[in-house]
């Protein structure tokens, strides 16, 4: 099946009503036929049906052989540091969603682990980071929020020679326009609140493995913590993601054409885009996906112009998310990035004058006379 038919079909057989779309199995428990033996199912926490339908349709999509449906992106990447242990390394990029930072440094870090931050758009920082206890390497591509590329085979063939797993946060490009585990990648975390839910109504995080091996240490750790996903939105998730590659598609037609709009803005100093052909991620990127995504990041000529436009779009919405239907409009250095010090936000070039737009699936000429009354405000 092509991709936009995987998003519809691969949640199995309809149950024996028939009913087109699965059902929602609130059950916390489920009986046993009788001793020894099992229906499948035990407990909500292990498993449960609606659940295991949404999980069966991620990984066909990622191409892995089991996905885990968690209660938030944060928890699916804590799940993956579960794997490690007290002494192990850990490379990761330099510019990540600010809450995976949180993470590593009052969690991980506080229990043993080492981390490493370097941009992975550049291979040699990578080897130059490498350790006889280095463990993996996570990172993101598109980078949130600078839109840094990074050349997911070339690391892969790198982290697979020192024998260390590559875990990918593919939340920004989703599987329907890049597929890590395809490119070499071990590991795929998505945050499913954004684009494969689609519809901001949601919390949701998935892991999806490439190796059994790997797949069933998840799956210990997922029981065993209880950060599973319940039935009502697995099942809500799994309507979102019918739509995917349609949303996918505008929200990209919207990026496009807002990327060039904006490009033309005197009070635009640059513009970070990955389907501009300035951007000097473009061709890796052209090369590892088949599309560039909704997320652009801009960055104005002061930090009064920057307020000025939040507070001025109407359409627009100023919000803290991304990936939904509805565009919105976030500011990172107040909002998805304050746990990083003033100095690693200036390194990454997150300054007061940067914003993040996530182009929604509105009417593309809406979007744009949204900006220009707000750019208009601003002066």
């Amino acid at each position: 099946m092509e991709f936009a038919t995987k998003c519809i079909h691969e949640i199995g057989t309809a149950d024996a009503t028939g009913s087109v779309t699965p059902a929602i199995y609130l059950s916390s428990t489920f009986a046993h036929p009788k001793l020894g033996d099992t229906t499948g199912f035990n407990y909500t926490r292990e498993s449960n049906p609606t659940r295991a339908r949404l999980e069966q349709l991620l990984a066909a999509l990622e191409n892995g052989v089991d996905a885990l449906a968690f209660s938030s992106g944060m928890a699916a990447v804590d799940a993956v540091m579960n794997l490690f242990a007290p002494g192990d390394h850990i490379i990761t990029g330099n510019d990540l969603y600010g809450g995976s930072f949180r993470l590593f440094r009052n969690l991980n870090a506080k229990n043993g682990m080492e981390f490493t931050s370097v941009h992975t758009s550049k291979l040699e920082e990578i080897k130059a980071a490498i350790k006889p206890n280095t463990k993996a390497i996570f990172l993101e591509t598109p980078t949130n929020p600078t839109m840094e590329i990074s050349d997911l085979r070339a690391i892969s063939k790198i982290a697979h020679e020192y024998n260390f797993l590559v875990i990918v946060d593919n939340t920004f490009l989703t599987p329907y326009f890049q597929r890590p585990l395809d490119l070499g990648a071990d590991i795929v975390i998505h945050s499913g609140t954004k684009y494969l839910c689609g519809h901001n109504d949601v919390l949701v995080g998935f892991t999806v493995a490439k190796d059994p091996v790997i797949a069933d240490k998840l799956r210990l750790i997922y029981k065993t913590t209880g950060a599973c996903l319940g039935a009502l939105d697995a099942w809500l998730v799994i309507r979102g993601i019918k739509t995917l590659p349609l949303r996918m598609e505008q929200h990209q037609k919207n990026a496009f054409a807002i990327a060039k709009w904006l490009q033309e803005q005197p009070r635009v100093q640059y513009v970070l885009y990955p389907g501009l052909e300035n951007h000097p991620g473009y061709a890796i990127n052209k090369a590892q996906t088949t599309g560039f995504g909704g997320m652009i990041s801009f960055a104005v000529d002061n930090a009064e112009t920057a307020r000025q436009i939040l507070e001025g779009v109407k359409l627009i919405k100023f919000a803290e998310s991304l990936g939904g239907t509805e565009s919105l409009i976030t500011y990172p250095i107040r909002q998805t990035h304050t746990d990083l010090t003033a100095e690693e936000c200036a390194e990454k070039g997150i300054t007061d004058c940067l914003l993040r737009f996530s182009a929604g699936i509105e009417a593309t000429q809406d979007l744009i006379n949204d900006w220009t009354q707000a750019f208009a405000a601003a002066e």
